[in-house]
């Protein structure tokens, strides 16, 4: 069964960090590239940063670049998204994607939370 789970969204102040986790099961995770979003009340779904399925490239979205950094552990089956600098404006939740040959996993989301 495939499976993507994302974890480590919550409520933060401004100017604060998380950890964003993806937990791949079900399929060759290393096989795949990785993708984070996010979506906002009544907003349409917002690509945020992506990496090859080797981690040896990443790119960014122009809001988030220079505060989050994605990255991945293919021995742990495992994704990353490190949010730093965190604003109110990235409140939305997180959903991580896996694809690669006509492939396409989503994960349920994870709620980020950035507020006093």
């Amino acid at each position: 069964q495939v499976q993507l789970v994302e974890s480590g969204g919550g409520l933060v102040q401004p100017g604060g960090s998380l950890r964003l986790s993806c937990r791949a099961s079900g399929f060759t995770f290393s096989s795949y590239s990785m993708t984070w979003y996010r979506q906002a009340p009544g907003k349409e779904r917002e690509w945020v940063a992506g990496i090859t399925s080797a981690g040896t490239s990443t790119n960014y979205a122009d809001s988030v670049k220079g505060r989050f950094t994605i990255s991945r552990d293919n021995a742990k089956n495992t994704g990353y998204l490190q949010m730093n600098s965190l604003k109110p404006e990235d409140t939305a939740v997180y959903l991580c994607n896996a694809h690669a040959f006509g492939r396409n996993y989503w994960g349920q989301g994870t709620q980020v939370t950035v507020s006093s």
